[in-house]
């Protein structure tokens, strides 16, 4: 019989002989020295495989093989089979031994197959006192579920045990064990890291990350359902994000860097899918990498559309800090022929800017300098926009990558994220050069992305000579170029005050972000001052041919008219030239209202003709 210990942890010996695990030697072991007198008397049959048994010992303690010999006492039955025993011949080796009173050592590893073969021979108090079943409820109780680790071998050894071990809540009371063990551990790690400071307060000192996670390992080895059972549980249990993203990280590479046959495939594409169902919805809870390293195998593997769109939102919220590795997808569709998978980018950037619109309002300044997860700052923006344009620049070497495409990649972003053009105008010139015959129409389209006023002195000095652009694009350079040498003379001529709002004017032309401006403030600002210039410079050319005008109609006055009438029209005109002196001499200053409403029309035409 078995020891009242729960456990017996030095190995049994009967009659001098060690009692041997393996199926060859129990029928003659059990034969020769427990009844050597009695000859078998009863068959059982299990998974294909017979022991030669006494019938007594069996129904001594079993209820199941009892009933079965009742069932058929009058036909002396000899042969019993035994279908879908848990655990196979091994778990029933190990209760006919307990039948015949042999002594063994109860482990982890053989608990949940003890449990569940005395459930189903039914070797329980009914039937005969302190029996098997007793035996390993307490051992679970007492000893395992106490143990994170032998918690953790349990459940790997009812994957082959299911679903006798979810019936008999074996799988279930492990589960809550270990979620139970890892939050217990990291309530009482923080609690040993307070501390009183000089000033008499309570603080906490930081930790390393994941630091007292020792059960990450631990937890790589069991199967991804029951892995995915065990994370549910922790969460709910309260267990940090980090440390949950930081075992899925884990869990990931043990499973997927496996060699990958035809069989492994559906097993990785099932990791994947859970894994991506587990993530944290905690912004940072794993790292940015480690989600495109999931959106290339879920494309891979070709995964549902839920899970990667899933994947794309999270790393949409959270793209000012990836790298243009990050981006660089390979294309694994079949048929597809180029080398970048530029859709999934693109709805990356879709995500990124419907979260920009969307999570603060364009119109709060304050709200802009806060860098809470919820809400990208305007530094965010700037990142990323700097990252799409290395990534397009990347792109354009490819020469089956469409026009459409790359215009959508480079439209993606709100149009206050650029603020400075130089990059954008690289990737368009990479293109340009890698796709030679290019139409003109095309090439127009393309130009059109770019904000030649938001382009440095270095980019405008290069796009004026570059003969890939088309004219118009060319013209444009060199009219902000020349609006920026006026600028720039003005502010020399200009005193005090005024040159220091005159400078910051300039700055602002120059696609300088002013940091006291909202982005959506700072854009219609440029856009509005851009405007101004070029009606101040239509309404100065409309001036000057009126003056021209008269002054042919002063010629013919002076011929027709007498010396008083002259003088008197001569102090007319001379009163609209300084007006006319007055107003150039204002610079980029806006005109009257009046000015505006007298010469609208005329100015609309000139201005849409420019533009």
């Amino acid at each position: 019989m078995l020891s009242n210990s729960k456990s017996c942890f030095a190995p049994f010996y009967v009659e001098n002989y060690y009692v041997l695990l393996s199926s060859s030697y129990v029928c003659s072991f059990f034969s020769l020295r427990i009844f050597r007198d009695v000859p078998s008397d009863i068959t059982i049959e299990v998974n294909g495989g017979t022991i030669a048994l006494h019938k007594f010992p069996l129904v001594s303690r079993s209820g199941r093989i009892r009933k079965l010999v009742e069932e058929h006492r009058d036909s002396d039955i000899s042969r019993v089979e035994l279908m879908n025993l848990p655990g196979g011949a091994e778990s029933f080796e190990l209760a006919a031994k307990f039948c015949y009173g042999i002594n063994f050592e109860i482990t982890p590893l053989n608990v949940a197959q003890l449990c569940c073969v005395s459930d189903y021979l039914e070797m329980t108090e009914e039937f005969s006192k302190d029996n098997l079943h007793l035996h390993a409820e307490q051992y679970l109780e007492s000893i395992v579920y106490k143990n994170l680790e032998m918690c953790v071998e349990v459940l790997q050894q009812c994957e082959n045990l299911l679903p006798h071990a979810n019936e008999l809540n074996i799988v279930s009371r492990c589960i809550d064990a270990v979620a139970s063990k890892a939050c217990a551990e990291q309530i009482a790690l923080s609690f040993s890291r307070l501390e009183y400071s000089s000033s008499g307060r309570l603080h906490t000192i930081r930790q390393a990350k994941c630091e007292g996670d020792w059960w990450i390992e631990d937890l790589s080895v069991i199967r991804i359902d029951l892995y995915q059972r065990v994370i549910t549980a922790m969460k709910c249990r309260g267990v940090r994000p980090e440390s949950i993203g930081a075992s899925l990280v884990n869990y990931a590479q043990k499973v997927l860097t496996k060699k990958v046959d035809l069989v492994s495939t559906g097993h990785q594409k099932l990791v994947v899918e859970t894994i991506i169902s587990l993530l944290p919805v905690e912004r940072l809870a794993v790292p940015i990498s480690f989600l495109f390293e999931l959106l290339r195998n879920a494309v891979m593997l070709d995964c549902t559309i839920a899970c990667r769109l899933d994947l794309e939102r999270r790393i949409g919220s959270q793209l000012d800090i990836a790298t243009l590795d990050d981006l660089l997808i390979p294309s694994f569709r079949q048929g597809c022929e180029t080398l970048f998978d530029v859709d999934t980018v693109y709805r990356i950037l879709v995500n990124f800017s419907q979260q920009d619109d969307g999570e603060y309002d364009m119109d709060d300044v304050s709200i802009f300098e806060s860098d809470s997860p919820h809400s990208p700052s305007q530094s965010a923006l700037l990142k990323v926009s700097k990252l799409v344009d290395d990534y397009l620049a990347e792109i354009a070497l490819d020469v089956n990558l469409k026009l459409s495409k790359f215009i959508a990649i480079a439209e993606a972003l709100p149009a206050h994220a650029r603020t400075i053009h130089d990059g954008l105008y690289r990737a368009i010139d990479i293109y340009l050069k890698t796709h030679k015959g290019i139409q003109e129409a095309d090439k127009k389209r393309l130009c059109k992305l770019i904000d030649f006023q938001k382009v440095s002195q270095e980019a405008g000095a290069h796009a004026a000579l570059n003969e890939r652009l088309p004219l118009q694009s060319v013209v444009q350079v060199l009219y902000f170029e020349q609006l920026r040498l006026r600028n720039a003379l003005c502010c020399s001529h200009t005193d005090g005050n005024h040159k220091q709002v005159h400078h910051q004017s300039w700055q602002i032309s120059s696609g300088a972000l002013s940091a006291a401006m909202s982005p959506r403030d700072n854009y219609a600002f440029l856009r509005r001052e851009n405007r101004e210039l070029k009606l101040e410079l239509t309404r100065l050319q409309m001036r000057l041919n009126d003056l021209e005008k008269e002054h042919v109609c002063m010629k013919r006055d002076m011929a027709k008219s007498h010396s008083h009438k002259f003088m008197s029209s001569f102090s007319k005109k001379i009163a609209k030239l300084r007006f006319f002196r007055h107003s150039s001499s204002r610079g980029s200053s806006s005109p009257s209202r009046q000015s505006y409403r007298a010469d609208s029309k005329a100015i609309e035409r000139t201005c849409a003709s420019i533009e």
